[in-house]
């Protein structure tokens, strides 16, 4: 059942949804291209370019990296969801001191609670 705010908000809801589906995109990015850079031998160092870091992996193990490039930053993300969750009135102290991308996916979490 949807909370008051959330149904005095009504576009929380997608936003928390897109904030949502990055954390998604960001997950099969990461199931697919650490698992494509072991197996094909890719050089990871940083002098690497994008371009030749990709050369040897099958375009298709690819394309979730760039969903997740394309979708939005992390910096976006977070004004989204610090955004949703000022609306929500979720304002407690860890919240507020909270920061990383891991803790950003926490917050996302809290948010889609809130919603529901």
């Amino acid at each position: 059942m949807a909370s008051a705010i959330a149904l005095a908000h009504p576009l929380l809801r997608p936003l928390v949804g897109l904030a949502t589906w990055t954390f998604v995109m960001e997950a099969w990015m990461y199931a697919y291209r650490i698992p494509a850079l072991s197996k094909y031998k890719v050089d990871i160092s940083p002098q690497m370019t994008v371009t030749s870091m990709n050369a040897n992996i099958p375009r298709e193990l690819q394309w979730p990296a760039d969903n997740y490039n394309h979708l939005m930053e992390q910096p976006t993300v977070f004004y989204g969801v610090v955004l949703a969750l000022d609306r929500l009135g979720v304002q407690d102290d860890v919240t507020i001191f909270l920061c990383s991308s891991a803790v950003l996916a926490g917050l996302t979490g809290k948010a889609v609670l809130a919603v529901m």
